[in-house]
């Protein structure tokens, strides 16, 4: 009798162990959902706004938050449309940079256009669009045209009081970075692929 329950505990701590292992790499998702709690706090910073388009949009939930050493974030939503670890192209990137003075729109055809009151440059068929507003340049990178101008229209700080929909304030002067881009403002080689 004894025997067996030895037998069964170390068979239920092995089906354990598996049940572990197998849920740490069953996932075949690139990122898994952030809580709101921890992306709230991650991105309560002072000074300028950081735009967002809340826990999720579109049926896509925020799914990594990075911040580069310039002070950019990048709040992405749903998991890697392409690409792999480092290369992901996430189906929809909120990126706020609080260096307004560059807008990066590289060797794209840009097209002028006002959103929500404020200059906008569009380019890459509508699936990027960069709007300085305030003191900040936010971009939006998504798989498609409708996506990225859904997306525009409904973006508000996390770290401010804001309305989606509502006028964006207009670009304050530029500051002084305009010939150094940040890592964030620059669009990576796989997304000219898109």
């Amino acid at each position: 009798m004894r025997a067996r329950r030895t037998v069964a505990a170390l068979l239920g701590l092995g089906l354990a162990g598996c049940l572990l292992a197998l849920g740490g790499c069953g996932s075949t998702l690139e990122s898994q959902p952030i809580s709101p709690s921890s992306l709230e706090s991650f991105i309560a910073v002072r000074g300028y706004p950081v735009y967002w388009l809340g826990n999720g949009f579109a049926g896509l939930s925020v799914s990594e938050v990075q911040r580069d050493r310039g002070g950019a974030y990048a709040v992405q939503y749903g998991n890697c449309a392409q690409g792999g670890q480092a290369t992901c192209l996430a189906p929809l990137a909120i990126v706020t940079s609080p260096e307004n003075s560059f807008v990066a729109h590289g060797a794209h055809a840009v097209q002028a256009s006002t959103l929500r009151g404020a200059r906008a440059l569009i380019s890459e068929a509508g699936k990027t669009i960069e709007v300085p507003t305030g003191a900040v340049v936010v971009s939006v990178r998504a798989d498609s045209a409708a996506l990225a101008r859904a997306a525009a229209a409904h973006l508000v700080p996390i770290n401010e009081v804001g309305v989606p929909d509502a006028p964006l304030p207009p670009a304050l002067p530029a500051t002084s970075f305009a010939t150094a881009p940040l890592p964030t403002q620059l669009q990576s080689s796989a997304s000219t692929s898109r």
